[in-house]
């Protein structure tokens, strides 16, 4: 019987996990453990692991071991896969599968929420009945309606398409850069230049991979292009915008507002519970203090349909391979 160790494994997985072991006959380990030096004897008789990591797995004993273990693969249930060390996977012969798709429309739905939240000054208004018992209707908090906004979209993958098509659908403008042009998106927006989208978007949302090339691509010069009164949203990774430029603009009154998904250097903080104020980032606290700033914990893409294609799909591949077969996605050849 095949045999899988999964690490990382949340309580929301679990019925996922067992339904799909059932199904295929397959012999699943867990534990809600990271994958580290103290954890690998986990996968001793496993042809492969499963990972939701935080954070990086930077042990070279961990990959050591999991090849002397026969394990061939280590499978991530997410889109990103830079906390694995290549080196190491290439010297142990361990090939890297991940999930590219599991949901766009739960990132994407996330995108449009933080929009419309912002959109619609509810910060704002909420700050002002907490702290000041005021429930009027100023005119600096008037807001416009989406059908009159022109939303600009810093890359269009499968997240970014299904943002377009939402947005496209609510009546707004939708513009969008990508270094790869897609014909099949031109229903829902129009291609055109990174620096139109930032100079002409109401809304800009991000929607890219995490390279050395797009690190900190949003920084003071790109938010100097922006609008006044435009939002940036980032529901892709952290590492995309310079956070302490992004503070700068905020408090300078150089963007109108940001909603946050993700933030640079997260993986200390997002995900975990019973923190001390000291642990906490002060970007992040100064962040949160802001009234046009909303901030979830990497949480877009958690909903049911998500959950479960990231474990069906991660399993299948890790199945596959035992088999002989090629999975869907290998990220490391």
């Amino acid at each position: 019987m095949t045999k899988i160790a999964m690490y990382n494994v949340s309580p929301i997985e679990v019925p996922y996990i067992e339904d799909w072991a059932k199904k295929n006959d397959v012999e699943i380990k867990t534990t809600d453990q990271a994958l580290t030096s103290a954890t690998v004897d986990l996968a001793e008789g496993c042809s492969s692991v499963s990972l939701k990591p935080l954070g990086p797995v930077d042990e070279e004993v961990v990959y050591q071991k999991l090849s002397e273990y026969g394990v061939k693969c280590i499978g991530l249930r997410i889109v990103g896969f830079n906390t694995i060390n290549f080196d190491w996977t290439k010297k142990y012969n361990l090939l890297v599968t991940n999930v590219p798709v599991y949901s766009p429309r739960a990132i994407a739905e996330m995108t449009v929420t933080q929009a419309m939240y912002l959109l619609r000054k509810i910060g704002e208004f909420r700050y002002r009945m907490d702290h000041d018992h005021d429930f009027t209707w100023p005119s600096n908090l008037i807001s416009n309606e989406i059908y009159n906004l022109t939303v600009g979209l810093i890359g269009v993958g499968h997240i970014g398409s299904a943002v377009a098509e939402i947005f496209s659908a609510m009546g707004a403008k939708v513009i969008a850069y990508d270094v790869a042009y897609n014909p099949e998106f031109e229903p829902f927006l129009t291609y055109t230049d990174f620096d139109t989208v930032l100079k002409e978007a109401d809304i800009v949302s991000l929607h890219t991979p995490l390279f050395p090339s797009t690190e900190n691509m949003i920084g003071e010069k790109q938010l100097k292009k922006m609008k006044k009164s435009a939002y940036l949203i980032n529901c892709a990774r952290g590492e995309l915008v310079d956070t302490g430029a992004l503070i700068k603009a905020l408090q300078d009154g150089e963007i109108a507002g940001a909603g946050l998904d993700t933030l640079a250097g997260e993986s200390s903080y997002f995900g975990h519970t019973g923190l001390t104020d000291s642990e906490i980032p002060e970007d992040y606290k100064t962040l949160a203090k802001m009234p046009n700033v909303v901030i979830t914990p990497h949480s877009a893409f958690y909903t049911e349909t998500s959950i479960r294609n990231m474990v069906q799909i991660c399993l299948t591949d890790q199945l596959t391979i035992a088999k002989g077969g090629r999975p869907r996605s290998i990220v490391n050849l």
